[in-house]
């Protein structure tokens, strides 16, 4: 009997004495590799280490965006004591409510990660968080980047901004397997060439490797660095931006409303690219005070608004030149013989007894002469005769009505009517309607950078350009650099280049002997259009102007739109004509002179369009 009970008692502790060496055998040589990587992971921690963001040029080598050190506070809920709310308020000077929201998103994101909570900490609130290291744990400062900016322009639109990355994009890295990259309380682009570029701005993070205590406290780097990733710096970012050219531009539109858009004419770089009202991009660069924040996003101003891309309205007579277009290759009117002409009386009958006024009888008007004397009896008759489809064909062939192929994304497509269109809104509509569409007017649409990418085609010819804001990106290492596709994409527009050249004659006599004279600049030949844009009636016109120079080899072409500042021989012609004249030359146009004069008044005066 004892020895029985003997043998079922060994039995068990050699059962158990198995079960256990097996369990060894498990976790030391099974699973050696799984259960080392979590045991280090309770002495170590691996921290981030952020990347410097790739600086950006103008188109002349000109710093305008770099970088500059920040403290950041970071919480590790894990290590946290909640009881410490208080202190760490007191030090970063702001509520307690405060430090307990952050530290519930930082619990939401990660327990035991360290999560960015307050940035542009002042130097002297970090010294007091190192002095109070011990009576802390689980907050940590660490030293990484803000925007710094040096030209002397804003390019607000144009560089656009840094925010910190929300829950929504956050999730999109996830599902694009770029977690690794960014998380809770990180910066990235939210418009302009900040956003569309983020990817090459950004960088590679990497890792550093630390012993940490049982507070969460960081003792030293483990195994001296030696399994530390570096980062991997971001993509320096040369742009089409004239620096000079875009400085000009803002102050010409001090106290305006509007916008303008210059264009390398033979590659689609954006020399300018002004939107007014706008904004500081350093802004940005510290935390922001709430009414700041309202003015920026619910103000009348709209300071985000981009204009350039996006502001709507009709083109008015700088519309001519296409018109003219149009009539030459659909055959409406000749270059010369019989049906090279027009008679203006001063006006022209719709019927029933209506009729369009012009701004004076010109007599018989050949297409130059009409365009020189913007004559609207002219485009009204071209109006009546041009067959809507191939009107809305022709138009989408210049890039109107259509998103443009750009690195730009914020931009409107526009509006080009067609029968569809007037059918669906008015099914009372009739020739009149069509006859307004010839002179820029009525149920139309377009932007500044659209006019401008159209007065670029006019000028070389018939090759509309892709406009963009960056020429190449540059790795800072190596120096290799990298073109963006959209950079040097073009298409032809299907019209013959004698009648583009006919065209540009017409232009170049606005600019010589018509409305555009006083904005000429000396010494250089140019073609231009001037045109107003029709506002409310209770509101003035907005002037409209589209440049190309020079004549005979065109370098820019520009479009410039004033609100309510009346005819665009006024305000936006002479802005325009001072800006073309600062790239063509180098140097700031003289001072004063009538150009100036004009281009800094705010309101109209009488003066024929």
């Amino acid at each position: 009997m004892h020895e029985s009970r003997f043998s079922i008692f060994t039995g068990i502790i050699v059962a158990g004495a198995c079960i256990l060496g097996a369990q060894l055998v498990h976790l030391q040589i099974i699973n050696q590799d799984e259960f080392s990587r979590v045991s280090r992971g309770n002495a170590l921690r691996t921290m981030r280490v952020l990347p410097a963001r790739g600086a950006i040029y103008d188109r002349n080598g000109v710093l305008l965006v770099h970088n500059e050190p920040m403290y950041t506070v970071t919480l590790t809920p894990r290590y946290f004591d909640t009881a410490r709310t208080p202190l760490l308020a007191e030090i970063l000077d702001v509520p307690d409510s405060v430090i307990t929201a952050r530290y519930q998103e930082a619990l939401k994101w990660n327990r035991y990660r360290p999560s960015p909570a307050f940035y542009d900490v002042g130097f002297a609130r970090y010294s007091r968080i190192k002095e109070n290291a011990f009576r802390l744990p689980g907050v940590e400062e660490e030293t990484n980047q803000k925007r710094r900016y040096l030209g002397k322009s804003k390019a607000a639109h144009a560089l656009g901004y840094l925010r910190e990355i929300d829950d929504s994009e956050l999730d999109a890295q996830r599902l694009s397997g770029n977690e690794a990259r960014y998380q809770l309380g990180d910066l990235t682009g939210k418009t302009g060439v900040e956003r569309e570029y983020e990817g090459f701005l950004r960088g590679i993070p990497g890792s550093a490797l630390k012993v940490i205590n049982i507070y969460g406290l960081v003792v030293h780097s483990y195994m001296e660095g030696r399994e530390d990733l570096a980062p991997q710096s971001g993509l320096d970012i040369h742009l089409a931006l004239d620096d000079g050219v875009q400085a000009l531009a803002e102050s010409l539109f001090v106290e305006k409303r509007g916008a303008a858009v210059a264009l390398d004419v033979n590659t689609g770089g954006i020399i300018a690219m002004v939107s007014q009202p706008d904004f500081l991009p350093a802004t940005f660069s510290r935390p922001l005070e709430d009414s700041t924040w309202r003015y920026l996003t619910s103000s009348s101003d709209k300071p985000l608004y981009n204009r350039a891309t996006m502001n709507l309205m009709p083109p008015g007579s700088t519309w001519k030149p296409f018109m003219s277009l149009m009539a030459l290759s659909e055959g409406l009117i000749e270059p010369e013989g019989p049906n090279s002409t027009i008679f203006c009386p001063g006006y022209h009958p719709v019927g029933g007894g209506r009729i369009f006024r012009c701004l004076e009888a010109h007599g018989e008007q050949t297409l130059v002469q009409a365009l020189q004397n913007s004559c609207n009896t002219f485009f009204f008759e071209l109006g009546k005769r041009m067959d809507l489809s191939a009107f809305h064909r022709l138009a989408t062939s210049f890039g109107f009505g259509v998103a443009a192929p750009t690195d730009i994304r914020e931009q409107t497509s526009g509006l080009i009517p067609d029968s569809a269109y007037f059918n669906a809104r008015d099914p009372a509509w009739g020739i009149g309607t069509v006859m307004n569409l010839g002179i820029g007017q009525g149920n139309m649409g377009v932007t500044p950078l659209q006019l401008a990418r159209y007065t670029a085609a006019i000028a070389s010819g018939g090759t509309l350009p892709a406009p963009h804001l960056v020429e190449y990106l540059e790795r800072p290492d190596t120096g290799e650099r990298i073109v963006p596709e959209v950079a040097g994409h073009s298409e032809e527009i299907p019209v013959a280049a004698e009648y583009f050249e006919l065209v540009r004659h017409g232009m170049r006599m606005v600019m010589e002997q018509g409305s555009g004279r006083a904005s000429q600049i000396p010494g250089i030949p140019t073609g231009g259009k001037t045109g107003t844009a029709q506002a409310p009636q209770e509101m003035e016109d907005h002037s409209v102007f589209v440049m190309f120079a020079p004549y005979d080899d065109p370098q820019i072409a520009i479009a410039v739109q004033c609100e309510n500042t009346g005819q665009g021989a006024w305000c936006a012609a002479p802005i325009a004509s001072l800006l073309v004249e600062r790239y063509l030359t180098g140097e700031m146009p003289s001072f004063p002179n009538v150009r100036w004069q004009r281009a800094l008044a705010a309101a109209s005066q009488d003066t024929a369009e």
